[in-house]
């Protein structure tokens, strides 16, 4: 072999070894019967826009963070249900397929729905007992067995980044940035004064949350449209209320927070015909025309329209007039609840209904008492009875549709189906409400209702709920295949004390249920 061969061999070898280094670190891809939105992120910041192509269309990546690690890349004008060849610097091209138009007759779509994915496993390394968390590789081999089922879509429900800045004293403990071993990865507190983006701010941000979302996911999801609904723990805080402090409403701190991660890490939602694009958190100037940060919709031909909202960042604590979403949006739900043309309408709150651990940011206002029992005989404080009054309005709205009234929830930590047959006077045994706790992904031992709150999820005082599934503590995922005629759900499950082996092979549920449509 001469010289020139080897220098060229050379030279090839160090640029394959320059690319992978420099290459593609995660990517997350939103999509419609019209248009993608890609959040990406590299190895290394790049100094020049990636340039994406979409079959022979380029489009210019949009630097999202400060350094040019961090891009997105909005891709309108696509032709509905076709796929897509996509290839962007350091990675393998892949596809993308847009969904069908809203009147396209769809006879069956896949949905893989989970909560709580998030956790650092950084504090794995100190020693400091049982982990909050399952491992990372643990987390990637469960969505690894989810995406072998194929879903069409995908929806992940809040706690995607655990870092209570300074909520969490009711458990006992030291919020999770605040002990020792979150203090030592960052090297410095938030400036609270400051904005996140641009500032010394975005570097901790990073540190706390690359490990979570962008290590976490890397390109496993490249071919499968996402859609993240934040809940409490995304806006860096635990949902509490306690003599010396509030967490929510989110104040501008951690509502910048929030915002940002969304903005580095993940998609918004993207718009649509049916949902007004001047709903809070919507059509913001600093982001891309039409993105909504709360409020989505998954809408799959006729076939099923998901209604997505996030609890949390507009809460309210008014009382009897005290909402968990505001006025608008409540007014959205239930209007398509009633005018949909789609076979199916599903809505998928942040925030579970039917069931409670005695949380304060919950619908309902029971509580647990000294006794460990968990009701309404010591008052909740700081508790909203309007929350319940929405709850109950979003129920009745549910019930009265000619469909299946169904909610997927996340937040509880647990696997679980039940049915409303009443709601305090409200008789639902008609068409009973059903709720679905979709699976946590990354819950560690410390991390079960039953553990951090001293009850698993029970049944809300006021309701009574049958079902299928009582909650189980386990973590895992559901699947949802939807057909015009019914709802089939699968659920699998996976603890941290069976052999890790189980993951490579978990392709059965352990539960499955059929929900049949009224025609």
């Amino acid at each position: 072999m001469t010289g020139d061969q080897w220098t060229r061999r050379s030279f090839l070898a160090a640029a394959a070894a320059v690319e992978a280094h420099d290459g593609v670190r995660h990517l997350l891809p939103a999509a419609t019967h019209e248009r993608f939105v890609i959040k990406a992120s590299f190895h290394q910041p790049r100094r020049r826009a990636p340039e994406l192509r979409v079959d022979d269309r380029r489009v210019a990546g949009v630097r999202t963070d400060s350094d040019g690690q961090f891009w997105m890349f909005d891709v309108p004008g696509l032709r509905a249900d076709t796929s897509y060849r996509l290839r962007l610097p350091g990675i393998e091209p892949w596809s993308l397929r847009t969904l069908p138009p809203p009147d396209a007759t769809v006879e069956r779509f896949r949905l893989l729905v989970y909560t709580c994915a998030g956790g650092h496993d950084a504090m794995r390394a100190e020693g400091t007992g049982d982990p909050y968390w399952v491992s990372i590789p643990q987390r990637r081999k469960l969505f690894a067995a989810a995406l072998r089922q194929k879903p069409d879509a995908m929806i992940a429900i809040g706690d995607h980044v655990y870092w209570d800045l300074r909520y969490g004293r009711g458990t006992g403990r030291l919020p999770i940035g605040q002990q020792p071993w979150a203090r030592k990865l960052l090297g410095a507190d938030f400036d609270r004064d400051i904005p996140v983006l641009g500032t010394p701010n975005e570097a901790l941000l990073k540190r706390a949350v690359d490990r979570q979302i962008a290590e976490l996911y890397g390109t496993l999801f490249q071919s499968t449209p996402v859609h993240f609904l934040q809940d409490d723990h995304d806006y860096f805080e635990n949902d509490e209320a306690i003599a010396t402090g509030i967490s929510f409403p989110p104040d501008d701190f951690m509502m910048r927070l929030a915002r940002a991660t969304g903005h580095l890490y993940f998609p918004e939602h993207l718009p649509h015909g049916t949902r007004p694009a001047g709903l809070p958190g919507a059509s913001a100037a600093d982001r891309a025309p039409g993105l909504s940060e709360c409020y989505g919709t998954l809408r799959v031909g006729s076939l099923a329209e998901f209604l997505l909202y996030d609890c949390r960042r507009f809460q309210t604590l008014r009382g009897p007039h005290a909402r968990l979403v505001p006025e608008n949006v409540e007014d959205w739900l239930t209007r398509r609840m009633r005018e949909s043309d789609a076979a199916h309408v599903v809505n998928v709150p942040s925030m579970p209904i039917a069931w409670s651990a005695g949380k304060w940011g919950e619908w309902y206002p029971d509580v647990l008492d000294e006794a460990g029992r968990l009701g309404t005989a010591k008052p909740k404080y700081f508790w909203q009875e309007g929350w319940r009054a929405q709850h109950d309005r979003l129920v009745a709205a549910a019930s009265a549709m000619k469909r299946i009234p169904v909610f997927l929830s996340g937040d509880l930590h647990a696997l679980a189906h039940g049915a409303m047959e009443r709601n305090g006077r409200m008789d639902l045994r008609n068409n009973p409400v059903h709720s679905v706790l979709t699976g946590p992904v990354s819950t560690g031992p410390r991390g079960w209702p039953s553990s951090a709150r001293g009850t698993p999820p029970l049944v809300a005082s006021g309701l009574e709920v049958g079902g299928t599934l009582a909650p189980v503590e386990q973590n895992g995922f559901t699947i949802v295949d939807v057909t015009r005629e019914k709802l089939h759900f699968r659920m699998f499950r996976w603890k941290m004390d069976r052999p890790e082996a189980e993951l490579d092979g978990l392709n059965a549920p352990f539960h499955e249920f059929t929900l049949e449509r009224r025609l």
